[in-house]
């Protein structure tokens, strides 16, 4: 399984953005799916997880109420929807794949490569 983010880029505060994780070598509707980030001498934070057939889903305390997981098992792809974003929401957002619907890192099989997200006036 190969995992490909992409949607990251440069976006003001209170902006918005979606990423895009999408899967190739393997369908992806056996797998849970993570997104995670990490800023700059931070520890790799889970954002937010979405379980295989999109039953369960997961958020980081610091993102509910403003970030939406999805998937569209018919495209191979999870997406994350994020909205009035802040300076702190800055990071290297990555994608990971289990068979959980967790925010562990620990517990991922694969990983994508990662997508900037800078969020800044």
């Amino acid at each position: 399984l190969q995992l490909v983010e992409s949607g990251g880029a440069l976006v003001q505060p209170g902006g918005s953005l979606r990423l895009s994780c999408a899967a190739s070598g393997e369908t992806l509707d056996s797998y849970g799916i993570t997104w995670f980030r990490q800023a700059p001498g931070k520890e790799r934070e889970g954002v937010s997880s979405i379980s295989s057939g999109g039953g369960t889903i997961n958020y980081a305390d610091s993102v509910r109420g403003r970030f939406t997981i999805s998937r569209d098992n018919t495209k191979n792809t999870v997406y994350l929807q994020m909205n009035d974003l802040k300076p702190e929401d800055t990071a290297v957002y990555s994608c990971g794949a289990s068979m959980w619907a967790t925010l562990t890192p620990e517990l991922m099989n694969y990983w994508g490569q990662g997508t900037q997200v800078t969020v800044s006036s």
